[in-house]
């Protein structure tokens, strides 16, 4: 396809089995579909739409926010661009708008790569693999950072789905189970980060047994995640016990979580955006489960979502 003919959100790669089905969009990897059975498990988009926000998006070299769009890494200061200028900060990483190029595709199986160059405030060059899968457990995402260059490199990822329980209601309708004995609260204004605390002090945002999630409002990262042989899980259902979980080991030990507030009647919180993350918010500065990926060096860190 010519690039005039091309769909606004990039090439489209479909995979199936099991009865799941994804549709991989090639700017920024994007999950643009994903349902089983005919049932949505995140909230869609339009091939040739431009992809709303993040949603669906691989995360890297950082997820969430750098303060300021500054931080300091070996010895050197570096400022970033502000891709949230409303609030100031450095949003979601470096390839969310980047075109992936496809190292394979199969029927059940895509793998895409991009590679992140030096450039101002980031002046490492570090490839960045993902993989989508299906199996009958779901659809399965690895995503693989590889250190391309001569100088060691601040690292981290994950996605951006927005989780959708069932055909009916919204987030509102919707009971959350998210095990995660602590909360990063944040400013009201910039939402950037304050403290870690127990949520047993937050009980607003201890969904450690399901409840609905009625009117509350969330836009925060949890940590001191229950596990179950290493693998913690969020789940949103409706009612009637059908809806999505997503999985994700200990090279996730954060996971954001947002009602998707907006001031737009048609998208207000029409899905749960649940992101499992290697480091929390602003990890370059605090250094908290920052990966410092050496020369060389590679990391990867994977997730599952499934249907309820």
């Amino acid at each position: 396809m010519t690039a005039a003919g091309r769909p606004r959100s990039g090439r489209q790669l479909r995979i199936a089995g099991h009865g799941y089905e994804a549709v991989i969009a090639s700017v920024g990897a994007s999950l643009r579909v994903l349902a089983f059975e005919g049932r949505d498990l995140v909230v869609p988009f339009g091939a040739d739409e431009v992809r709303p926000g993040y949603r669906g998006a691989t995360l890297a070299p950082w997820p969430n926010r750098i303060v300021d769009g500054r931080y300091a890494f070996g010895g050197v200061e570096h400022r970033l661009a502000l891709t949230e200028p409303a609030r100031g900060q450095a949003l979601h990483g470096l390839l969310g708008w980047a075109e992936f190029d496809d190292r394979l595709v199969l029927d059940d199986r895509v793998v895409l790569a991009a590679v992140i160059e030096p450039q101002t405030g980031y002046p490492f060059r570090v490839e960045v693999e993902t993989e989508y899968r299906i199996d009958a457990d779901g659809l399965h995402q690895t995503v693989t950072a590889h250190n391309l260059g001569a100088d060691a490199a601040p690292w981290g990822t994950g996605p951006h789905p927005y989780l959708v329980a069932g055909p009916d209601g919204r987030v509102d309708d919707w009971t959350l189970t998210l095990r995660a004995s602590e909360v990063l609260t944040v400013t009201h204004d910039r939402l950037s980060p304050v403290a870690v605390e127990s949520v047993t002090d937050h009980a607003e945002w201890d969904f450690r047994s399901p409840r609905p999630i009625a009117d509350v409002f969330i836009d925060h990262a949890f940590t001191g995640l229950a596990r179950d042989g290493g693998v913690a899980e969020v789940r949103l259902v409706t009612d009637a016990g059908t809806g999505v979980a997503m999985a994700f080991d200990e090279r996730c030990p954060w996971v954001q979580v947002h009602t998707a507030d907006t001031p737009i009647a048609t998208t207000n919180r029409i899905g749960l955006a649940v992101e499992p993350m290697t480091c929390p918010p602003d990890a370059f500065n605090s250094g908290t489960d920052l990966v410092v990926l050496e020369p060389g060096a590679t990391h990867a860190a994977s997730w599952r979502i499934s249907a309820v």
